[in-house]
């Protein structure tokens, strides 16, 4: 006799080898400096007593010490109390604009692989937007928009779209070939019962190691586009900017330019090690 899973069992066994990517080793330890990095944001407020763009009285380009953990930059700010509002902006951006580039190229990659034509479109799309390096794509957007947290975003959307438009359409392609996708063809299954119960489950497990990649491209992003004056408006906080704006004065404070490119490496750490325990688990 043979024992049919049930369909609840299955996809607690399919969860299992992630959950425990995430919870054991690389992945744990990534987790962990994501979060203490994401509540060191949340929580500025209750962290520091300064705002992020209060002028401290004859507090100029202060050195690091227990009252300023950066320092002071050069128009009497609090650099460590701009960091965790910087930290705010980033993560604000990056959860926005990687989750809508795979909701929309996911998409665009599914219709692409069903339809012959929808594919020869969506592939010249994509042709099209990575003709187009990362930073050369912001600044052709920020010369029409002007720069800002909304073009940012717009464009590590767009960066995104075709990875993983692609990604779907190969992994979907794939899965339709495989044995028991053939089989339940063979046995009568329709089309979209085939899509909906075989192919996609199986598709949609690389996605969570691609984001959690093109978070951390995208943490560098947006530190690189405000670095070059094309991100977010100042003086809204920016990790990127406030790097940028430190290396005029690295004589004066190093700690200025120390802290935030420490956040913005910590950052992109994290979410490199999640992907690398994601792709782990998908292996096992």
């Amino acid at each position: 006799m043979t024992v049919v899973d049930h369909p609840v069992d299955l996809e607690v066994r399919r969860s299992r080898p992630v959950l425990a990517a995430l919870t054991h080793g690389q992945g744990l330890a990534g987790v962990v400096i994501l979060l203490v990095i994401a509540a060191a944001g949340i929580a500025a407020p209750l962290l520091t007593h300064y705002g992020p763009n209060e002028q401290i009285e004859g507090a100029n380009l202060l050195g690091a010490s227990a009252q300023h953990w950066f320092g002071t930059d050069q128009v009497n700010r609090d650099v460590f109390t701009r960091s965790l509002y910087g930290i705010r902006i980033n993560l604000v951006i990056v959860l926005v604009a990687v989750p809508l580039g795979a909701i929309i190229g996911s998409l665009a990659g599914l219709v692409s692989s069903i339809n012959p034509v929808a594919d020869v479109i969506a592939q010249r799309i994509f042709d099209v937007i990575l003709a187009f390096p990362l930073l050369i794509l912001a600044i052709t957007l920020v010369a029409i928009t002007g720069p800002g947290v909304g073009p940012v975003i717009a464009v590590i959307v767009a960066a995104e779209i075709p990875l993983f438009g692609r990604l779907v359409r190969t992994t979907v392609l794939k899965v339709r070939e495989l044995p028991f996708v053939e089989s339940a063809e063979v046995i009568g299954a329709g089309r979209w019962w085939v899509l909906r119960k075989h192919v996609l489950p199986n598709a949609i497990e690389p996605l969570g190691v691609q984001i959690a990649l093109s978070m951390s491209v995208a943490v560098f992003a947006e530190s690189a586009m405000s670095f070059l004056g094309i991100g977010v408006r100042p003086p809204d906080p920016s990790l990127g900017s406030i790097i940028a704006g430190a290396i005029p004065n690295l004589d004066a404070n190093p700690a200025y330019a120390v802290g935030p490119l420490v956040i913005v490496s910590a950052l992109v750490l994290s979410f490199l090690l999640i992907a690398q325990s994601l792709g782990r688990a998908r292996r096992i």
